[in-house]
């Protein structure tokens, strides 16, 4: 578990997007693999297992805590005249905003096929679903990803006109 519980948060907190609430799936699938750890059959499959609890461990805590904050900084228009590094963390903010519209399902797809590089086959067999709705949830949420990248801002509202 020690090998793993780092790989563990880290699937977790890109699934989730909040680091409370992976901490707390993490400690709810590391409670419930140590108990199921008996009824393991395989012990080579134990990381494909583990991830298995975690995700269905990141359902459960995304359903427990429906609503999340935003954390908001508020940079000033009139900032020094050298790079400051506002670009990243604008282009990091809109990427974030992206990823949260994605379904909690489709986050899981792209997180244990891009970040952990599996194969789309062993992350349908990981989920317990079928191939093909791996594949899918993958489309959808690079589609959705690439579609709230490339539209166009929404221009901001002050005092109830446009800014």
């Amino acid at each position: 578990m020690h090998q793993v519980s780092d790989s563990l948060y880290a699937v977790a907190h890109r699934i989730l997007r909040d680091s409370g609430l992976a901490e707390d799936a993490l400690q709810n699938a590391l409670v419930l693999a140590w108990r199921r750890l008996p009824h393991l059959r395989d012990a080579d499959r134990f990381e494909a297992w583990i991830h298995r609890i975690l995700v269905h461990a990141c359902y459960d805590e995304s359903t427990r805590a429906r609503s999340w904050t935003a954390v908001v900084r508020v940079l000033p228009i009139d900032g020094p005249s050298t790079p400051d590094g506002s670009d990243a963390v604008a282009d990091r903010d809109e990427l974030e905003r992206a990823y949260r519209r994605l379904t909690l399902e489709q986050r899981a797809v792209f997180v244990l096929h891009h970040y952990l590089g599996l194969p789309l086959v062993e992350v349908a067999e990981l989920l317990g679903i079928p191939a093909g709705t791996a594949r899918s949830r993958l489309h959808y949420a690079i589609a959705g990803l690439r579609d709230a990248l490339t539209a166009e801002p929404e221009p901001l509202v002050q005092g109830g006109r446009l800014a």
